[in-house]
């Protein structure tokens, strides 16, 4: 019997459909390859912020900066002494603190041995407008009359130093160069005339072998700030113009 020629062509027909199904998958899968990129890939939180959105944090980091509160007593001159308001040539001011017989600010020394430095020129022409005190290092500092501790402060030019307000708030004396304050002194507390209340000492910008007391007086204004009056010659308390 002659063999069927149907499977034969079956048989065709089916090889040639694998073929077009294996050419098809190929051009399938080369459309759907990758196409390579130079682009960064940023991974979750490890992505850079925004550029945009510095220098909004910059400004508000520099106006905070750059506009410190007035009210704030630590932004004070660090000078070595108080900042001058007017003249000190009103002739009341000396009359009234002459008549409160207001003690001497260093112990064991008297009026006879004080010099007037208070017009003397200081660093870059400053001046001076106080009274150097000269004596041994440690000598007992003396709070000139009743008042109370209005500020303690450390300042490059005057060390250590020490403001003290009169009763009634009127005057505010200054006592610098400190080496250190006595027991029990701080910030509020009341003191009485003749009192020890630090000791003479070379801190701030003192030569180290001439300790001293620089010691200065000021009217307040109203505001009562403890860096800020109008200065008085201390010497001029205790001593005449005349020799």
């Amino acid at each position: 019997m002659k063999p069927s020629a149907a499977p034969r062509r079956w048989r065709t027909v089916l090889a040639a459909g694998a073929a077009l199904a294996l050419c098809a998958g190929l051009v399938i899968g080369l459309g759907l390859k990758p196409v390579a990129t130079t682009q960064p890939v940023v991974v979750g939180p490890t992505a850079a912020a925004p550029v945009a959105s510095q220098p909004a944090l910059v400004v508000a980091v520099a106006d905070k900066v750059s506009a410190p509160s007035p009210a704030n007593p630590t932004l004070a001159p660090n000078t070595s002494q108080p900042v001058i308001q007017a003249d000190s040539a009103d002739p009341s001011n000396l009359s009234q603190l002459r008549g409160r017989n207001l003690t001497l600010p260093v112990a064991g020394i008297s009026a006879a041995q004080l010099t007037d430095t208070y017009s003397q020129a200081r660093a870059a022409g400053a001046p001076h407008e106080a009274l150097d005190i000269m004596a041994t290092r440690g000598t007992p500092v003396l709070a000139i009359e009743d008042g109370r501790i209005a500020k303690l402060f450390l300042s490059k030019p005057g060390g250590i130093t020490l403001y003290q307000f009169d009763p009634d708030g009127t005057y505010a004396y200054y006592y610098a160069h400190l080496d250190r304050y006595a027991e029990g002194i701080a910030e509020g507390v009341g003191v009485r005339k003749g009192q020890v209340i630090a000791y003479v000492g070379s801190t701030g910008n003192a030569l180290p072998e001439a300790p001293h007391l620089h010691f200065a007086i000021f009217r307040l204004g109203p505001e009562r700030q403890w860096w800020r009056g109008t200065p008085i010659n201390p010497f001029l308390i205790w001593r005449d113009t005349k020799p």
